[in-house]
């Protein structure tokens, strides 16, 4: 049986920079969407073809969904890069993490197996880092929308000390965010990849198939939980400017 760890085990170095497995199939996921992105920006059409009709039906999904939230069309196709952005780098990921390879393949280091790849989510750090990405960016979109004095003002202010103590509440909330963004993710997938690892093991064969399939809808599950928590949060930062 493959060992569990709850550690992304380090393959090489470059310098002083570890690679681990996670990271490896996180780059791989993001050649995946490069070479994807190329080969639709070389084939757009008119009569679009089958993968440009998939994107197509698939943005017009997502803009849909943020119209609800953000509540027109224009401010969707402003903020469409970041949420499809973040919604088809997690999808990608966690269905790669799923394919046979992920922990299966690797190499024998001291008496001991470390797979070659592993799902990206199921790495602490790698959740981390995207829940700091969208934290920040979120502050960064609310600060070109509506000044930054306004928009820092909702954390800091000094007009009664009711609204003064919720503003420092609110502004430790946005570091709460980074933990709550990134526990969730790691959790769900990472307990994913663990059931998979023991059914594998007990039962190798047909009994494994409904998990995989309930972790392929996981996977976009979380992928859109991520995505829709962002723009949410985006659509409070811009609610000023949008009000004016």
């Amino acid at each position: 049986m493959t060992e569990i760890s709850i550690k992304a085990e380090e393959l090489f170095r470059i310098g002083s920079w570890p690679v681990t497995n996670s990271l490896l199939l996180a780059l791989v996921s993001l050649v995946v969407l490069a070479v994807t992105a190329f080969a639709l920006h070389r084939k757009l059409a008119l009569i679009p073809g089958k993968l440009q009709g998939i994107f197509e039906m698939f943005a017009d999904e997502m803009l849909g969904l943020m119209d609800s939230v953000l509540g027109g069309r224009a401010m969707s196709e402003k903020y469409f890069p970041l949420i499809a952005s973040v919604f088809t780098f997690i999808l990608i990921s966690n269905w790669l993490g799923l394919l046979p390879v992920v922990g299966s393949v690797g190499i024998r280091e001291d008496h001991s197996f470390i797979p070659l790849f592993r799902a990206p989510a199921a790495d602490l750090n790698f959740t981390v880092v995207l829940a700091i990405v969208s934290v920040f960016a979120v502050q960064i979109l609310g600060v070109v929308a509506v000044g930054a004095g306004k928009h820092f003002s909702k954390y800091f202010t000094l007009k009664n000390p009711i609204l003064t103590f919720a503003g420092l509440l609110e502004f430790i909330a946005e570091f709460v965010k980074i933990i709550s963004f990134s526990f969730r993710l790691f959790g769900n997938v990472f307990a994913g990849e663990v059931l998979l690892i023991i059914i594998g093991f007990l039962v190798p064969y047909i009994l494994p198939l409904p998990f995989l399939f309930l972790e392929v809808f996981v996977g976009f599950v979380q992928a859109l939980i991520f995505a829709m928590l962002t723009l949410v949060f985006v659509a409070m930062a811009v609610r000023e400017h949008e009000a004016h």
